[in-house]
């Protein structure tokens, strides 16, 4: 129960420190897997005192046990090694700190960490952590290279080494960090934000030496592979040699075998691409001599041809032409005047034949009134009417005039 306490009820020391004894002593026994992260053994001393940290959090306990605990241990406890102890929490009042007292320590096996890895590897490889799709291609040239390495390491020699020997001018941003034990990986996560917020950076290496896989567990900690995972920086991983595979390996954007590998990858071979250059200007040049040469043939050929060589031949054979054209026009016009010619005659010949001055020249005449009627009926005729007189030739102006009645 928590204790009743009040600005006027105050708790005593003892009183609280009591409690916390009561509570820290209902935990038990218990089993810790961790890393050892700093082991103190003093000359003398009744105890051996070492710090367990998680490797997955920012977390350490305080740990003690007897000398001769360790003797049992095989291989013998180092810092960096990752064991499961059986230890009992104990509040120790005059300080007012926990700590555990172990009875039992045991390294992790190396088929307890490969199972743990795999298990790690399952859940993130549901995650899509591992898909290939959204791996990003290293640029052609980086401006910089971010490097994090071990420091003065061979592996960041090699790196930085062979990498200028393919590209002189190459610029590397270098971040030694602890590569192994229990700082590798919160310095190794810190110095990769730290390259991937500079602009200048276009690639990351991520690179140590060969070990055995306690020694690469770092590389396989889950919150170095998300951090990987959420750079916006493509990243290289070179850990170890060809037959070392962490986790990183699956994470990051590119997986050299070895650190001069990722030396090949990140930058182009000057040597190469000056071979490329020269085979890329041979082949222009020749297809250049190719096209020029095909030109020059065939404007040769072109100048061969007669009409070029005597372009009156042209001339003269379309004049030819125009005059067989002419010829013929001129035949068919004057065959289309005959024609109509003839179509007049005849056209005129049947006019002249319905005309009424075909009549006339009958001996026929044709009488019209003054209004220009002509007379048809005597009776329309008054007596006095002047009247005009149509003969073939000529006209005669007349007046009726009636005749007396015969006697």
């Amino acid at each position: 129960m928590a204790l009743e306490t009040s600005p006027e009820h105050p708790a005593a020391v003892r009183t609280i420190a009591r409690a916390m004894m009561s509570y820290v002593d209902r935990l038990g026994v218990v089993w810790i897997e961790g890393q050892v992260a700093q082991l103190t053994r003093r000359p003398g001393a009744g105890l051996v005192f070492f710090t367990l940290r998680d490797t997955e959090a920012d977390m350490s306990l305080s740990l003690t046990c007897q000398p001769r605990l360790l003797e049992t241990v095989s291989p013998a406890l180092s810092e960096g090694q990752r064991v499961m102890v059986l230890a009992k929490a104990e509040f120790y009042a005059g300080r007012g700190s926990i700590s555990f007292r172990a009875t039992q320590i045991r390294p992790v096996g190396l088929g307890e960490l490969l199972a743990q890895l795999e298990h790690l590897k399952s859940v993130l490889a549901a995650e899509g952590l591992f898909d290939p799709g959204r791996k990003r291609t290293l640029p052609f040239l980086p401006r910089c290279v971010g490097l994090i390495c071990g420091r003065a390491s061979d592996a960041e020699r090699d790196v930085v080494e062979n990498a200028r020997h393919r590209w002189p001018g190459v610029r590397f941003a270098v971040r030694e960090v602890a590569v192994q034990g229990g700082r590798a990986v919160p310095e190794v996560v810190a110095a990769l934000h730290e390259l991937d917020r500079d602009r200048d950076v276009d690639v990351i290496v991520v690179t140590r030496g060969g070990g055995s896989v306690e020694d690469l567990l770092p590389f396989s900690n889950e919150g170095l592979l998300r951090a990987v995972s959420g750079c916006a920086t493509p990243v290289v991983s070179a850990i170890g040699h060809e037959k070392d595979s962490p986790l990183l390996d699956l994470v990051a954007d590119v997986r050299a075998s070895t650190p001069t590998d990722a030396a090949r990858r990140i930058v182009p071979d000057m040597a190469e691409q000056a071979r490329a250059v020269a085979e890329l200007r041979s082949r222009s040049g020749r297809a250049v001599s190719g096209s020029l040469l095909r030109a020059e043939r065939w404007l040769h050929d072109v100048r061969q041809r007669p009409v070029l060589r005597d372009p009156r031949v042209l001339v003269e054979s379309r004049a030819v032409v125009v005059d067989q054209l002419l010829s013929r026009a001129r035949q068919s016009f004057e065959h289309r005047l005959d024609r109509s010619v003839d179509e007049v005659v005849h056209t005129r010949a049947r006019v002249r034949s319905l005309s009424p001055a075909a009549t006339l020249d009958r001996g026929y005449s044709l009488v019209q009134l003054q209004d220009g009627r002509v007379a048809l009926d005597a009776d329309s005729v008054d007596e006095g009417d002047a009247l005009t007189v149509r003969l073939a030739r000529g006209r005669l102006q007349a007046v009726r005039v009636d005749a007396p009645p015969a006697p």
